[in-house]
């Protein structure tokens, strides 16, 4: 080979080396990052997490504090996040309320419901007797907002 073609070669080599180089510091797009980060937190409901220039914005409700931490760790584990800013809220536990409170809570809600009774086992509320239609949906909601474990409705709906 003559010189003039070495050094075109030599040319030609170090400039697609030089073009390797620069694709390869560029790193991940955001694009790539977020398919990861889903990937990483497909098993954790109620979130979603958008990524900008290597930053993993997260919105919704965690379940618990727990939840939150482990799915922080498993977005700054993805290659490409540089950071997370974590908006999201967590969800408050339901307080199942102990018995004596929830027969007592129960009894003030329904006392003007004459015809209707409960009956209280480890948080479950058991509805008998009877209620007319109209007033079911209010008497159910006055139940739930004492946060029973479960309502057993056995009453009889009168019209």
């Amino acid at each position: 080979m003559t010189l003039p073609r070495l050094r075109a070669r030599g040319l030609m080599a170090a400039a697609t080396l030089s073009l390797a180089l620069v694709f390869s510091a560029c790193g991940p797009k955001d694009a790539e990052i977020k398919a990861a980060v889903d990937t990483a937190i497909s098993g954790v409901s109620g979130i979603t997490v958008a990524v900008d220039k290597g930053v993993a914005t997260v919105k919704g409700e965690y379940a618990s504090e727990e939840v939150r931490a482990s799915t922080n760790a498993l977005i700054k584990g993805v290659k490409g996040v540089k950071a997370v800013a974590d908006s999201a809220t967590v969800t408050p536990p339901v307080v199942i309320s102990p018995d004596e409170a929830l027969r007592t809570s129960v009894t003030a809600a329904l006392a003007a419901y004459p015809t209707l009774s409960t009956t209280i086992q480890d948080g479950v509320v058991t509805l008998t007797g009877e209620v007319k239609r109209a007033d079911l949906p209010k008497v159910m909601q006055a139940l739930s907002a004492l946060n029973p474990k479960k309502i057993e409705n056995k009453a009889t709906v009168k019209k």
